[in-house]
């Protein structure tokens, strides 16, 4: 199924229009860990087991993957604020299909990532409990999603965070029951936000955070037009944030229609070698300020998926990397994931 062409904050999937789009697999060789991914079945749009091995069975070398939170499979009845433990429960049941090997050699949603409200406080920490005993040994972290801005375009109606959550009494007691259970967060916000952020790690630096889609870049909306406004804001919001060192920060997202690259109006399908050149600026100032050791690509699928495939987008991240040295490559493809989820590291 393509989709969902009705929900303006996603891009719509077109088969069609990506299978324009063809080319040979960069170093094939080169392990990776996916460590942001979906799955999820909506009304218009299914994105399971099956369409992902579609894609990852395109020619790149995907060794393990991190299953992040989505509004999948919550359970329909019980406690509302124990209904996203049934996304676990889902994502943990995909991981077991993977390892009984019928499915080829990929360790699919190795580390999974759900969500609970932390703003419920210390009160969270029964759901964290259950997320830990559905996840069969594989849960990692939270992702309580905070993107906010003053226009609404900007936002995702499934998501109502306040202004002001990370700073807010509430949140950072729900944010300390992470600590004391060993568990990471992922951080989705907007690059205007990430003081925010780095006051957050400050409070909590034993608490690992990894910084999704390198950071939220915007350009559409009242950001269109400002690309060198919000890259010397966002640069220097994250040369703060790298003083933190629990930090690590994800380089992908950018497929997005939130950062205003405008893949997806072209006639054709976007090369990797056109990608590479919109995204380098942007992941190599992630890779200078942060070092190599803490970050790691990302393909965001299917989100991303309205704007290029799968082979294509690691295509684009191996021509960044192409410069960089066969250790620099190690942890931008696969060591930065599995020391942040604590997974094997599969090469």
């Amino acid at each position: 199924m393509s989709g969902p062409a009705t929900h303006q904050h996603y891009l719509p999937v077109r088969p069609d229009w990506l299978a324009l789009q063809t080319e040979e697999v960069l170093d094939p060789g080169q392990p990776i860990i996916d460590p942001h991914h979906h799955l999820w079945e909506r009304p218009d749009w299914r994105y399971l087991l099956h369409e992902f091995l579609d894609d990852i069975r395109t020619g790149h070398d995907i060794r393990a993957t991190v299953f992040v939170q989505a509004r999948a499979m919550h359970r329909a009845t019980g406690p509302e604020a124990l209904r996203p433990v049934g996304e676990t429960e889902f994502a943990n049941g995909i991981a077991a299909m993977a390892a009984s090997g019928g499915y080829g050699d990929v360790q699919l949603c190795a580390g999974i990532v759900g969500f609970a409200d932390l703003r419920l406080g210390k009160a969270v920490g029964p759901v964290l409990e259950a997320h830990l005993a559905a996840g069969g040994g594989r849960f990692r972290g939270i992702r309580h999603i905070a993107t906010w801005d003053p226009d609404p375009a900007l936002l995702n109606p499934a998501y109502q965070p306040a202004e002001d959550m990370l700073d807010s009494d509430a949140f950072r007691a729900g944010f300390a029951e992470l600590a004391a259970r060993g568990l990471s967060f992922d951080a989705w916000l907007y690059f205007h936000q990430i003081p925010r952020l780095t006051r957050l790690a400050r409070a909590f630096p034993e608490v690992p955070i990894v910084l999704d889609h390198c950071g939220g870049i915007l350009g559409i909306g009242r950001y269109a037009g400002r690309r060198d406004a919000v890259f010397a804001e966002w640069s220097a919001a994250l040369r703060e944030l790298a003083a933190c060192p629990n930090v690590m920060v994800k380089l992908g997202g950018l497929g997005m229609r939130l950062p205003g690259f405008g893949f997806e109006a072209g006639a054709r399908p976007p090369s990797s070698a056109m990608l590479a050149e919109a995204w380098r600026p942007w992941m190599e100032c992630c890779i200078e300020i942060f070092g190599a050791a803490r970050c790691m690509f990302e393909s965001n699928f299917p989100v991303d998926k309205g704007a290029y495939g799968y082979a294509i987008g690691w295509n684009a991240m191996k021509r960044i990397a192409a410069s960089a040295s066969a250790d620099e490559k190690a942890d931008l493809f696969r060591r930065s994931a599995a020391r942040f989820y604590r997974l094997a590291e599969h090469g």
